[in-house]
């Protein structure tokens, strides 16, 4: 068994790699999405800096719709637009895009939570005191909440890590395309439990290094 497992080092080491790539270049671009849609929903509520009922309720609505759908139907549903979006519906970058459109919402709630937790009376203070709107949301808002938006990206990211696995199943590549090929379809059990140790470190080093952050930041 050790002499399998040390011929199939490279194929782990790929599809280790492979793993974190579409992490992190679905972290990113879901962030950069996901973060101003937070905002968005957190600012245009009733009663808050810029109220708006309708705005608030489409972007509410479609973001609820996103994460009601399993990630693995989700990504079969979106087929069409990820080969229009990127020409291909394998590999990484067929994988890329359901994992933006899956990802970015789930940031933004968590985004929307980490913002309703800072001190309404500080906002209020500053509003009476003729800050601006986009200086209370960045040097207020968003500054109180760091340590809890970190959180929210540590968690986004090990959510990320369970999709990729899924991502497996359209030929993605990454660990779980490895778990699929070799530990279920020829029931390679070495290889499997290889790959869940393999998961399970990643996972726990993410959320070592986010716990650690986020205190740091408090």
């Amino acid at each position: 068994m050790t002499q399998r497992l040390f011929e199939l080092t490279p194929l782990f080491t790929q599809s280790l790699y492979e793993t974190i790539m579409m992490v992190m270049i679905s972290l990113i671009i879901s962030t950069i999405i996901g973060i101003p849609l937070g905002v968005m929903l957190v600012i245009t509520r009733p009663n808050h800096l810029a109220p708006n009922k309708w705005l608030f309720l489409i972007l509410n609505t479609i973001i609820n719709i996103v994460r009601s759908l399993p990630f693995i139907i989700l990504m079969v549903a979106i087929i069409p637009f990820t080969e229009f979006i990127v020409g291909t519906t394998i590999g990484i970058e067929g994988a890329i895009v359901p994992l933006i459109v899956y990802t970015a919402p789930y940031i933004a709630r968590l985004m929307e939570t980490a913002l309703l937790e800072v001190d309404r009376g500080v906002i209020e203070a500053y509003w009476a005191m003729g800050a601006s709107r986009a200086q209370i949301v960045f040097r207020i808002m968003v500054r109180e909440a760091r340590p809890g938006i970190l959180l929210c990206l540590t968690i986004s990211t090990i959510g990320l890590i369970g999709a990729t696995a899924m991502a497996g199943a359209i030929g993605a590549g990454g660990l779980g395309d490895l778990a699929l090929r070799y530990g279920y379809q020829q029931w390679d059990l070495p290889v499997m439990i290889v790959t869940v140790i393999i998961l399970i470190c990643l996972v726990q080093m993410i959320q070592s290094l986010g716990n650690w952050a986020a205190r740091k930041l408090k």
